[in-house]
């Protein structure tokens, strides 16, 4: 088993000491300083997490955390920066989100649904019909505000994004049917999610179809192109590239996320605890409606798994960028902002339970190998 190496054990030592600074610190009520502190223990947190194996999946989530933290403490440093508004930047990072996302992608991504139409078909047919609807119902059972009602509608009509990817492959799911699938969904999302959102979403805003449309094909669509593009042309030939994305679009969900805070910190603190546990119950519901939508659909182990993986998880920074568009990123922005972090967990939660439990075709490959194997012996002795 590998060691973890001394200097995780010492970050991770920082981190306690923070966390018991910031206990000391609630009680002698010190103010804003504490937010620093708190802030320092997530990232102190967060870069221990990657020495330990079971719990690297989870440093991005505290990565959030931390950003969620300062953005509470300390909100106007986030708003503006000499007259520039912040949140100009959104489109722009969401852009080069997505064209990453397109160099991890090719054509091939796209024939798997000849290779696997039964499994396609499931999973984009769940995906956004489950979601818009377990986030409809939850906007209308929680009497929240129209426009926060309007986000939760939002995130739940969005596609997957390539943390579901991450997630299939620790799942020991069917990798190939996951980035089919988010392929599809993301390219589908131009068309589908504006009308859901006007159909489920237009009781509580105003939803401009033909506007969201153009905006998923700039910030989506165009971008994702260029990717798919540049890949076929330079595939391999850029490996800094190639590492530098998974970074770029870390530090860009960070950023968009940290943002939506400081703007909509006097609502977050009225519904925010309301939104985590709407957050956990839109999860939840995705993936086992997924699961076992596809389970009696009589779809294999690998392949069910990965539809409630897909169906679960959403492109929450997509979904606030088009709440920035319609120019409500403080209120529809909240749930894709809160959601966001709560699919890291449950995600990252299932993908490590899945990881531990056989799959069924799994076991009867191995014991079809060892019939053979007995079989083959049994035919040596007897000649």
């Amino acid at each position: 088993m590998k060691q973890t190496k001394p200097i995780y054990k010492i970050i991770l030592s920082l981190a306690a000491v923070c966390a018991l600074a910031v206990i000391i610190m609630f009680f002698l009520d010190v103010g804003k300083t504490t937010g620093l502190v708190l802030t320092a223990f997530f990232l102190f947190l967060a870069i221990a997490f990657r020495g330990f194996p079971l719990l690297r999946g989870f440093s991005f989530t505290v990565i959030i955390f931390a950003s969620v933290t300062i953005a509470m403490f300390y909100p106007s440093y986030f708003q503006e920066i000499n007259g520039f508004d912040l949140k100009n930047l959104f489109n722009p990072l969401l852009q080069i989100i997505m064209f990453g996302m397109g160099t991890a992608m090719s054509i091939k991504d796209f024939a798997g649904v000849v290779k696997m139409p039964k499994g396609v078909f499931l999973g984009m047919f769940f995906q956004f019909t489950i979601m818009p609807f377990v986030g409809f119902g939850l906007a209308n059972l929680l009497g929240v505000a129209p426009e926060i009602a309007a986000g939760i509608i939002l995130i739940g009509a969005s596609p997957s994004g390539l943390a579901s990817n991450v997630m299939a492959y620790l799942a020991k799911a069917n990798l190939a049917l996951s980035v089919t699938l988010t392929a599809f969904a993301t390219l589908l999302a131009p068309f589908i999610t504006p009308n859901m959102m006007a159909w489920l979403g237009g009781e509580f805003v105003q939803v401009d179809v033909l506007g969201m449309m153009w905006s998923m094909v700039k910030i989506v669509v165009l971008p994702v192109t260029a990717g798919l593009v540049f890949n076929y042309f330079f595939h391999g030939k850029l490996k800094w590239l190639d590492d530098a994305m998974p970074i770029i679009s870390m530090f860009g969900i960070a950023y968009i996320i940290t943002i939506i805070t400081a703007a909509g910190r006097d609502e977050l603190l009225n519904v925010g605890l309301t939104l985590i546990v709407a957050g956990f119950f839109h999860n939840i519901s995705g993936y086992f409606l997924g699961y076992w939508g596809a389970r009696l659909s009589k779809m294999a182990e690998r392949d069910c798994r990965t539809i409630a993986l897909e169906v679960g998880m959403q492109n929450g920074g997509l979904a606030s960028a088009l709440a920035n568009e319609m120019g409500k990123v403080a209120t529809v922005g909240l749930a894709p902002a809160i959601f966001g972090p709560v699919m890291n967990i449950t995600g990252s939660s299932l993908a490590t339970y899945w990881r531990g439990k056989p799959v069924d075709e799994d076991d009867e490959q191995l014991k079809k190998g060892e019939r053979e194997k007995t079989k083959l012996e049994h035919d040596k002795a007897a000649t």
